[in-house]
Formats: C-alpha cells, sequence, structure tokens
C-alpha cells in the first residue's frame, strides 16, 4: 500500500468518525428538543417541525433517524422505560429477581404507574401518534408493552397456573388507558393506583 491510499484511508476513517459522532450528537439533541416540548406543550402540539426547530436540525433529520412521529415518540420511550427493564431483569427484589411472583408483579406495576405519572405527556403523545398513523403497529405489538406483557403473564402464571395469564396480563396493563385512570396519572396519584394494583395483585394470587 503506497502512502496515498494510506492517507486516504485513514482521511475515511476520521470522517466516518465524525459522521458518527454528528449522528450521535443529533440524536440526544432531537431527544432533549421532543422532552422538552412535551414537557411545555400538548402532545398533539408536538410536531415533527416543532422539534426539529427546537433540537436545530433539519426535519428531514428527524425523519432520517427516526422514521416517523411515531418512531421519535416510540424511541423517547423507550429511553424511558430501559431503565425499568433493567430493573426488573437484573435489579434487587422485589422487582428484581428474588421475591414471590405476587410481590414481584406489585413492584412491577407500582413502577410502571410511577413511570405513567412521571411521562404522562409523551404517553399521551405515544399513542397519539399510533392513532393518527394508521399503517403502524397496533399497542399490542410495541416492544416496551411487549416485554411488560410477557413479564406481567409470566408472573401471574408462575402463581397461578390454572389461571389465564396472558388475558389477566392485558387487562391490568390495559387499565393504564381508561380515562378515569390515565386523569389519576396526569394528576400525579400513581400511589393510589398502585395500592389498588396491589389489592386486585394479592386477591388474585395470593391464597
Amino acid at each position: 500500500m503506497d502512502q496515498r491510499s494510506s492517507l486516504s484511508i485513514g482521511k475515511n476513517g476520521r470522517m466516518e468518525r465524525r459522521e458518527r459522532a454528528d449522528a450521535a450528537r443529533n440524536r440526544r439533541a432531537i431527544l432533549r428538543a421532543a422532552e422538552e416540548l412535551l414537557r411545555r406543550h400538548p402532545p398533539e402540539q408536538v410536531s415533527v417541525e416543532r422539534v426539529a426547530a427546537a433540537a436545530g436540525v433539519g426535519k428531514g433529520t428527524v425523519f432520517h433517524r427516526f422514521g416517523s412521529r411515531t418512531g421519535l415518540m416510540r424511541e423517547l420511550m423507550s429511553e424511558r422505560a430501559r431503565e425499568l427493564e433493567e430493573a426488573v431483569t437484573q435489579g434487587p427484589p422485589p422487582l428484581g429477581p428474588g421475591a414471590a411472583p405476587s410481590e414481584r408483579l406489585v413492584a412491577f406495576l407500582a413502577a410502571v404507574a410511577e413511570l405513567a405519572a412521571r411521562n404522562g405527556n409523551l404517553l399521551a403523545a405515544h399513542e397519539h401518534a399510533v392513532m393518527t398513523r394508521k399503517s403502524e403497529q397496533p399497542r399490542e405489538a410495541n416492544p416496551i408493552y411487549v416485554f411488560w406483557h410477557r413479564h406481567a403473564s409470566g408472573l401471574i402464571a408462575e402463581a397461578r397456573p390454572d389461571a389465564d395469564a396472558e388475558l389477566i396480563a392485558h387487562m391490568l396493563l390495559g387499565t393504564l388507558h381508561m380515562e378515569p385512570v390515565a386523569s389519576l396519572l396526569r394528576a400525579g396519584e400513581h400511589e393510589r393506583l398502585a395500592a389498588s394494583f396491589a389489592d386486585l395483585v394479592r386477591g388474585l394470587l395470593e391464597p
């Protein structure tokens, strides 16, 4: 390999690293901008155009990175849900492994309620984006929901092999999207919801 080829390879490598760094920086800026806009505005007012302007990037950059408004909201929601998933799979009990199934489910639903209360506009924005984009998969196919449902139904099946664990898990998680419950979450009353979840779970799973 001659000197010119070596220089060309080195230059291309530096350019690729700079492009990756720019992409990562744009991603962080877009997610921060979306999160800040959702704190200050109703979900239906947080458009891709507004996010792009707040992040200082072009609208095309948002679409290139996230595919759609739904993709952007899903990625932001994934960031918030990732910590909960790590706590469920690797953290200490009762949320993590090591506790009885009923106590793990009580802890998990309490954590989900708190996550929903702290990110109410984000959840609403994600729901709004899915509802207004017919080509998107339903909520039940969302990776976050799939994990939550698999975890909840697994704990129910472990404690009550005779129960319809899959349907019960859907019913428990589905309450988060009912308006009376959603209004409690918007008001920050996740502890009240967690206490009710605990009553339901213990009545169902404990002797």
